[in-house]
């Protein structure tokens, strides 16, 4: 599954008519995560779950704070232990 990346999101197939996306906007030292969508298509395979994990690396490698407003987001970021160090 190949995972791209563009100024405010990581997502699965083309730029237009992603297939899953995984939408976010950088405020300073804080990455807010404001949206999640899989397509039925995709639905059931953890795929939102590695988008999330793409956020997360990313906020390591940038030393930022995640601020989830997405409610998969913040209840996946609240119920792993391994991605407390970047929620906010």
């Amino acid at each position: 599954m190949d995972i791209k990346q563009n100024e405010e999101s990581f997502y699965i197939g083309e730029e237009e008519g992603k297939k899953a996306e995984l939408h976010f906007t950088i405020e300073g030292d804080t990455i807010v995560v404001d949206h999640t969508f899989v397509s039925d298509e995709l639905r059931g395979q953890g795929v939102a779950g590695k988008l999330l994990h793409q956020v997360v690396e990313m906020a390591r490698e940038q030393n930022k704070k995640i601020t989830p407003t997405c409610s998969y987001a913040k209840q996946k970021l609240q119920d792993t232990k391994e991605y407390h160090d970047v929620l906010s």
